[in-house]
């Protein structure tokens, strides 16, 4: 496979194809639940997904991110057990109206997918002074969450689902990953083969909740509430104001 990584790169040097495939990544992108195929996920495919989450922009170039790759059933089921105990607890907090929707979801794939991945910030790395990081100091972990934007649309790219559990208690995942106290969790995703993707966010399909009107969310200059955007600005509405969803 040739590697684009390689010499200087052109500020303008993708074919319509390949800037059409990009778009086609993120429009085409999903939350999986629980849709995994048993199919094994090969090392140098992972390899490639991890690749393309450390090639993440990270503020100071600190680079912050590690990576727990978790196979292993026993540990996975501790993972789960700890999701099911956090998810009845999460089922609680909504509406009674809301919880039989709720209880209807499949929130993970934990058990399913043959890798699990944790994805950690070491808020330490690069010293106690960072560029960029010097008066925001969540940069760090905005840096991770890039990295892990990067891996969904590399696993997109490849045919890979992935799914991103966030119902669990930070030490019960602490505990169970050994991870020590000045690295934080960021993300833990559950990843393998799917034969087919919602050709909507299933959250929006099953009626949870509708994707917001862009047009709503553009300010100009400046904060302004429910001022509308600036006319001179194409009408997301319009057919042929965006790229066409693929």
């Amino acid at each position: 496979m040739h590697d684009v990584r390689c010499g200087p790169v052109s500020a303008v040097s993708f074919s319509d194809d390949e800037r059409a495939a990009v778009y086609k990544a993120i429009y085409t992108r999903r939350d999986v639940r629980d849709q995994f195929l048993p199919r094994p996920v090969p090392d140098d495919v992972l390899l490639r997904l991890l690749d393309a989450a450390h090639h993440a922009p990270s503020v100071g170039f600190m680079q912050p991110w590690n990576f727990i790759v978790i196979r292993d059933p026993d540990r996975k089921a501790q993972v789960h057990r700890a999701f099911a105990r956090a998810n009845d607890e999460a089922k609680a907090l909504f509406a009674e109206e809301r919880q039989a929707l709720y209880a209807s979801l499949k929130l993970e794939g934990i058990l399913k997918a043959p890798v699990n991945l944790c994805i950690t910030c070491d808020r330490t790395r690069g010293g106690k002074v960072i560029l960029g990081r010097t008066h925001n100091p969540q940069m760090d972990v905005y840096s991770t969450v890039c990295a892990v934007q990067n891996l969904w649309l590399a696993a997109r790219a490849e045919g890979i689902g992935v799914g991103w559990v966030s119902i669990y208690h930070d030490r019960d995942m602490r505990r169970i990953l050994g991870v020590p106290d000045h690295v934080e969790i960021v993300a833990y995703l559950c990843i393998g083969y799917v034969d087919e993707l919602y050709d909507a966010p299933e959250l929006q399909k099953r009626g949870w909740r509708n994707r917001l009107p862009l047009v709503d969310l553009i300010f100009e200059e400046g904060w302004q509430g429910d001022t509308a955007i600036s006319s001179d600005l194409p009408h997301p509405d319009r057919a042929d104001a965006l790229p066409a969803t693929p």
